[in-house]
C-alpha cells in the first residue's frame, strides 16, 4: 500500500518505517481476524450472536466469561434460581437455548461460579437495557424493541454543522429530561438554528450521571435514566425525517472500574478486557483501559459500532479520548512539539491498529457515515484515508481554539490580541486532514470553568441582559461573543460544532446534581426561555448565530479551503481581512477606535451580513463602504465584521 501520506506532508519522510509499520499492523491484524476473504461487517456480529436472541420458537442467550468455571442466568423471570444454567461452549463461551419467547421486560444477570469458588454477578455484556436495582447497582433488562423506521438518512452535501447535545440537561425544569422530550421540544430547535448534524453525548449506559457520559458500563446499552430503546429509535428517526443526521459520541477509550455494573473482573480476571497492572489503569480517569491487541477485544468494540449503527441508526461517531488510546502515556505532561513525539515506544500501535479497523468497519456499513477524533496531539494522518497511510477518520476536532480562546478572555486584555496568533492557529492544519472548528464545546463549560459568554459579562449577565438597562460590560461581551464566532465559523475548519444553548450565549457553567452541590439542577439543564424573552439580550445572539449558520447554506464556503486568501492582517490597528471562495471577511478587532481599510475587489461587492446590525444587539449600521475603480473602501466601528459576496 503506497504511503501517499509523505505527499501530503513530505516533513513525515524520516518517519517512513513507522508509517509502514502503521500499514503492516493493520493489514497483519486484518488477516489474523478475518483470513483471505472475510470482512470487517460480517467479523463485526458479536451483538447477534451473544446477549438475547429470539430465534423462532426458541431464545437462546450466550455469554462470554473464560475463566469462569460455572455460568447461571438468573433474574425475576425464574425468581432469581439456578435452573437456567449455561453449557460451555467453545473458546470461554457459555450458552443456554430455551424454548418460547424472550422474558421482556425482565431483570437479569449471569451468575458465575469462579475457579476460586467465587460467586459473582453481572450485568450480561451485550445487555441492551440496565436500570438500578435497591442497592444502586445495575440490573439488566431483557428488551426486544420494535420500532419502524420511517425515514431515511438525509444525503447531506454541505459541511457538517454539529449541535452538541446533552439528553439529561436539555430542558429547563428541574429534572432529568427524556429522548421524548428532546425530539418533541429540542428537534425543531436544532432544525430552526440551522444545523445539519447532531451529537448526542452520554447515550451509553453509566452509571454516575455527573461523568457526562465518559465512564461507561453498558457498551450496547442506551442510558436508562432517559427513557425507553424505541424512545431513542423514534428521535434518530425524526431527526433524519427534518434533515438531521445523527453522531454518537463512542468512549471506546476506557470504562468504568465498577465491578458487577460492567465489564471490570467479569469473569474475575482483569485481562478478559482490560490491560494487566499499570498498563491497564488510567491515572486520571480513575478508569480501566482495553486491550486493544486482543482479539476477543477487538470483536467486542467493532461490533458495538456496527450495533449503534444498525440497530439505532447512527449515522456515524464522534470518538472520545482519542489521545488517551494513541499513546502509553495517554498524551499527559507530553508536549507535542515534533514528529518524533507521535512515533516512538510510547505510541501505542495496537490501539492506532483499532482505530485504522473502525473507520473501515464504519465506512464499510455506510459510505456515507461520518467519524471524528478527539485528539488533542494532532497525530499526523488522524483524518487521511487508510490507503494513503492515515487513520481513516473524516474529520479531527480542532481543540487547540477553544483554548487560544479562554487564555485571551483570562489572561489578556482586548488591545493584546495577536492577530497573527489567531490566523495560524485558526488556519494551520495538518496537510490534506479536515478539521471540525469550535470557540467552545461542553469541555468549556464544565464546573470549575466556564462558556465564552460568561467570561466576557461575568456578573453583569444576571442583572445587565435587559435591554433596556445600559452595559458598557454587556455591550463588549455581546460584540465579541459575535466576532469570536464569526472568526472560528469562518476559519477553523471544514465543518462547525456548538455546544446547545451557548449559541445563545448561555449563562453559567455546567454542573450535575450530586453531593457536593447539594444534589441541585440548577446548572444542569438548559434555559431555552432566555432566548426567547423579547426583553433579553440573549435574542440578539440566537438571530447572529442563526443567520452565521445560513451563510453555509447559502454559499457552501466552508469546504473552500483552497480558495482561502488573507488580504490584510495588523495588529496595530486590529484589522484583519480574508476572501474565502465567494465571501470576503472584515474584521475590525479594536476596542476603542474605528478604522479605515481598503481592499482591492474586481467586481462591486455587496453586503449580505453586519454583526453590528440591530437585530444581533448592535449598534448600526455604523460601519460604510463605498467602491470604486476595483477598491473597496471600508470604515468601520469598533468591534464589528462585515461579511461581502464578491462575486
Amino acid at each position: 500500500m503506497p504511503l501517499n501520506i509523505l505527499d501530503y506532508d513530505p516533513y513525515l519522510e524520516p518517519f517512513k518505517e513507522d508509517l509502514s509499520l502503521r500499514l503492516f499492523e493493520y493489514a497483519r491484524t486484518k488477516k489474523r481476524l478475518l483470513g483471505v476473504n472475510g470482512s470487517l461487517s460480517d467479523f463485526a456480529n458479536g451483538y447477534k450472536y451473544f446477549g438475547f436472541q429470539q430465534e423462532e420458537n426458541r431464545w437462546t442467550f450466550r455469554e462470554w466469561a473464560p475463566a469462569a468455571k460455572r455460568a447461571f442466568l438468573v433474574g425475576d423471570f425464574n425468581n432469581w434460581e439456578n435452573d437456567f444454567e449455561l453449557k460451555a461452549a467453545y473458546g470461554g463461551v457459555w450458552e443456554i437455548s430455551s424454548p418460547g419467547t424472550l422474558p421482556v421486560g425482565s431483570k437479569v444477570k449471569v451468575k458465575l461460579i469462579l475457579e476460586n469458588g467465587q460467586t459473582v454477578y453481572r450485568v450480561p455484556s451485550y445487555a441492551m437495557y440496565a436500570i438500578p436495582n435497591e442497592t444502586a447497582q445495575l440490573d439488566g433488562v431483557i428488551v426486544n424493541p420494535q420500532y419502524h423506521f420511517k425515514n431515511k438518512t438525509p444525503q447531506i452535501k454541505e459541511a457538517p454543522l454539529i449541535y452538541e447535545a446533552h439528553i439529561g440537561i436539555s430542558t429547563e425544569e428541574y429534572r432529568i429530561n427524556t429522548y421524548k422530550a428532546f425530539t418533541r421540544d429540542v428537534l425543531p430547535r436544532i432544525k430552526k438554528a440551522g444545523y445539519n448534524t447532531i451529537q448526542l453525548m452520554a447515550i451509553m449506559e453509566h452509571p454516575l450521571y455527573a461523568s457526562f457520559g465518559y465512564q461507561v458500563s453498558n457498551f450496547f446499552a442506551i442510558s436508562s435514566r432517559f427513557g425507553q430503546p424505541e424512545d431513542l429509535m423514534e428521535l434518530i428517526d425524526v431527526a433524519h425525517g427534518l434533515g438531521m443526521r445523527v453522531l454518537l459520541d463512542v468512549v471506546h477509550s476506557h470504562a468504568v472500574k465498577n465491578v458487577g455494573d460492567g465489564l471490570n473482573l467479569f469473569d474475575g480476571t482483569t485481562a478478559q478486557y482490560f490491560h494487566e497492572g499499570a498498563r491497564g489503569e488510567h491515572s486520571a480517569w480513575n478508569t480501566k483501559l482495553f486491550n486493544y491487541g486482543k482479539d476477543e477485544v477487538i470483536h467486542f468494540l467493532l461490533s458495538n459500532l456496527k450495533f449503534w449503527m444498525e440497530t439505532y441508526h447512527f449515522d456515524g461517531f464522534r470518538f472520545d479520548g482519542v489521545t488517551s488510546m494513541l499513546y502509553h502515556d495517554h498524551g499527559l505532561g507530553t508536549a507535542f512539539t515534533d514528529y518524533s513525539k507521535y512515533f516512538s515506544l510510547n505510541t501505542d500501535v495496537e490501539a492506532v491498529t483499532y482505530l485504522m479497523l473502525a473507520q473501515e468497519l464504519i465506512h464499510q456499513i455506510n459510505p456515507q457515515a461520518l467519524t471524528i477524533a478527539e485528539d488533542m496531539s494532532a497525530m499526523p494522518g488522524m483524518a487521511l484515508p487508510i490507503s494513503s497511510g492515515g487513520i481513516g477518520f473524516d474529520y479531527r476536532l480542532s481543540m487547540g481554539i477553544p483554548d487560544f480562546w479562554i487564555k485571551q478572555l483570562k489572561e489578556k486584555t482586548d488591545d493584546t490580541l495577536d492577530l497573527m496568533g489567531l490566523w495560524w492557529e485558526l488556519t494551520t492544519r495538518r496537510p490534506g486532514e479536515k478539521n471540525i472548528g469550535y470557540a467552545e464545546s461542553h469541555d468549556q463549560a464544565l464546573v470549575g470553568d466556564k462558556t465564552i459568554m460568561m467570561w466576557l459579562a461575568n456578573d453583569e449577565i444576571y442583572w445587565k441582559m435587559d435591554i433596556n438597562s445600559p452595559s458598557l460590560i454587556i455591550d463588549r461581551a455581546i460584540a465579541l461573543h459575535k466576532l469570536i464566532r464569526l472568526v472560528t465559523f469562518s476559519l477553523a475548519g471544514e465543518g462547525y460544532l456548538n455546544f446547545m444553548g451557548n449559541e445563545f450565549g448561555h449563562p453559567e457553567w455546567l454542573d450535575f446534581p450530586r453531593p457536593g452541590n447539594g444534589d441541585d439542577y440548577q446548572h444542569a439543564r438548559r434555559q431555552w426561555s432566555l432566548s426567547e424573552d423579547p426583553q433579553l439580550r440573549f435574542k440578539y445572539l440566537l438571530a447572529f448565530d442563526q443567520d452565521m449558520i445560513d451563510l453555509e447554506h447559502r454559499f457552501k464556503f466552508l469546504n473552500q479551503t483552497d480558495q482561502l486568501s488573507q488580504k490584510w492582517i495588523k495588529n496595530e490597528d486590529k484589522l484583519l481581512a480574508y476572501q474565502k471562495g465567494d465571501l470576503l471577511f472584515v474584521f475590525n478587532f479594536h476596542p476603542s477606535y474605528e478604522q479605515t481599510l481598503s481592499l482591492l475587489t474586481k467586481e462591486k461587492p455587496e453586503l449580505i451580513f453586519d454583526t453590528d446590525d440591530n437585530k444581533y444587539g448592535g449598534f448600526g449600521p455604523r460601519s460604510s463602504f463605498g467602491w470604486s475603480k476595483g477598491e473597496l473602501h471600508l470604515v468601520l466601528a469598533p468591534r464589528t465584521a462585515m461579511v461581502f459576496k464578491i462575486k
